[in-house]
């Protein structure tokens, strides 16, 4: 048994190391071929390297070659280009350079030929030179006169000529002027006012009040006649109760206070309460009536003209021009229709028609207060048109309506022929032909009394007088001296209102008549 394991033991020892052997002798050779095949994979790639290396090299070679030879070619087709575009430019200068040449001999010759004719124009100066002082010599020699004297005279002459002819042209061309002014004026007015149609309302002194019975009256007179005293002292008017059946006349020249009145008096009747504390809030209500009347009017007229942007108390003022006459015409009436009729006239001429418009609304502002201010309407008017921001166009013609000041502007002219228009339409203001003749009368017999006064003529209704004087009695100086004494004397002898304009005149004519 012990020999069977020991022969195993052994078979073992001698197997192991004889496997082992084999075993590596096995491996061996498979990594040995192995390596071979990797070492013949590893040439077969450099040489498929080295051969696609080879191609590129000769693919790049070749794409070089190629582009150089088209970089060679187009730069060959430049440089030709250019050369051949010398070759032109070198041709051009060469042509313009044979123009020149050209231009110079031709320049050269004509030169020449200046100098030849100026040779000869120098000699025909000088030759005429000679044969014009010896025209001059001879003219001398004949007429006895030096050319300075004739040469006076000849100028003496023609000025004469011409002066003349001047005088004619110019006193055709003012004739001829007048003539078409005067045409064209008369229709521009006849336009104007044919487009303007207003009525004329006369206004009175005073109001009439209408009571329910007469029994009314002694409520109106009160106890010992209290009331009546109350509301005439309250409001400024004379209330007349007399034997009018059932009515009651108010009087008084202020109309804002007698239509204060009115208003009160019918607001009492109405409620039938009549005692002195009534009546005193009757007063004061009636006032603010008038008050807001007196707006809303003066906002309807500026609506009516198309005027926008006056100040309010301008407004204010011209709603209370309802109540103010002027020979009896409705003194806001009155600055409508200038207003309109300046609108027109402008219109016709081709003026600012706003302008125009606001203008003659304006213009008999100061009427409104003149009752309250010292001074004349045009002073007021100018003052208060000022102290709100009106153009200095509208404050000259507020100020030249009349005549006092010279008008600056057409608008100004304009508003003064409106003016005139609408006092002189018929129906637009009343009075007495016998106060009106005998007013004109005085102021001219006032003015013909003094010495030195040739013809004396009263116009525009009486605003102005017109005195011709003596030129051989009465010198510049006198005439100022003339103006005021008038002046003074038609103050103290005449009552009028507004202001009276003493022009006086001094003039020289000389006529002559051709045969």
């Amino acid at each position: 048994m012990q020999g069977i394991i020991i022969a195993v033991v052994v078979t073992l020892v001698i197997a192991i190391p004889i496997t082992y052997l084999v075993t590596l002798s096995y491996r061996k050779r498979v990594v040995e071929s192995k390596i071979g095949s990797a070492e013949e994979k590893a040439r077969e790639i450099i040489d498929e390297a080295v051969k696609s290396a080879e191609t590129k090299k000769r693919e790049a070679m070749l794409e070089i070659k190629e582009e150089s030879i088209r970089n060679k070619n187009e730069l060959d087709k430049e440089i030709k280009e250019r050369r051949n575009e010398i070759q032109r430019n070198e041709r051009r200068i060469i042509q313009k350079e044979e123009n020149v040449d050209k231009k110079l001999e031709a320049i050269e010759k004509r030169e020449a030929g200046f100098a030849a004719k100026e040779e000869e124009i120098s000699k025909q100066k000088a030759e005429i030179a000679r044969l014009h002082e010896k025209r001059v010599q001879e003219l001398e020699r004949i007429s006895g006169l030096t050319s300075e004297q004739a040469k006076d005279y000849l100028l003496k002459t023609i000025e004469d000529d011409v002066k003349l002819d001047t005088a004619k042209l110019i006193k055709e061309m003012e004739n001829k002027a007048k003539e078409e002014a005067g045409k064209k004026a008369k229709e521009y007015v006849v336009n104007a006012i044919q487009k303007c149609a207003a009525d004329h309302v006369s206004e009175t002194t005073i109001s009439v009040v209408q009571l329910p019975n007469d029994e009314m009256k002694g409520r109106i007179i009160g106890r010992e006649g209290r009331n009546i005293r109350t509301l005439e002292t309250l409001t400024g008017v004379d209330l007349i109760i007399d034997d009018t059946p059932e009515a009651v006349i108010l009087s008084g020249f202020d109309p804002v206070r007698r239509e204060v009145a009115r208003i009160a008096l019918e607001k009492l009747i109405v409620d039938g309460r009549i005692h002195p504390a009534r009546i005193e809030e009757m007063v004061e209500k009636a006032q603010k009536e008038v008050e807001t009347m007196m707006r809303e009017e003066g906002e309807a007229a500026t609506l009516e003209v198309g005027v926008h942007g006056i100040h309010p108390e301008l407004v204010r003022l011209l709603g209370k021009m309802k109540f103010r006459t002027s020979y009896g015409q409705n003194a806001l009436k009155h600055s409508i229709e200038v207003a309109q009729l300046s609108g027109l006239l402008a219109a016709e001429i081709g003026l600012d028609v706003r302008l125009a418009k606001r203008a003659g609304l304006l213009h008999d502002i100061g009427k409104s207060v003149d009752h309250e201010v010292e001074g004349s309407h045009i002073q007021i008017g100018v003052d208060l048109c000022r102290k709100y921001k009106e153009s200095p166009i509208i404050i000259n013609a507020v100020e030249a309506h009349h005549g006092d000041v010279e008008p600056e502007s057409l608008i100004a002219c304009l508003v003064q022929a409106a003016d005139a228009i609408s006092a002189a339409r018929p129906g637009a203001r009343r009075e007495t032909l016998e106060t009106y003749s005998n007013r004109l009368k005085q102021l001219e017999d006032i003015a013909n009394g003094f010495k030195g006064v040739d013809k004396s003529f009263a116009i525009q209704a009486g605003r102005e007088i017109r005195i011709m004087v003596v030129p051989e009695q009465i010198n510049d100086a006198d005439m100022v001296l003339l103006a005021r004494d008038i002046s003074k004397q038609i103050e103290s002898e005449l009552e009028y209102p507004g202001q009276i304009k003493v022009n006086v005149i001094r003039e020289s004519r000389v006529t002559e008549y051709a045969k």
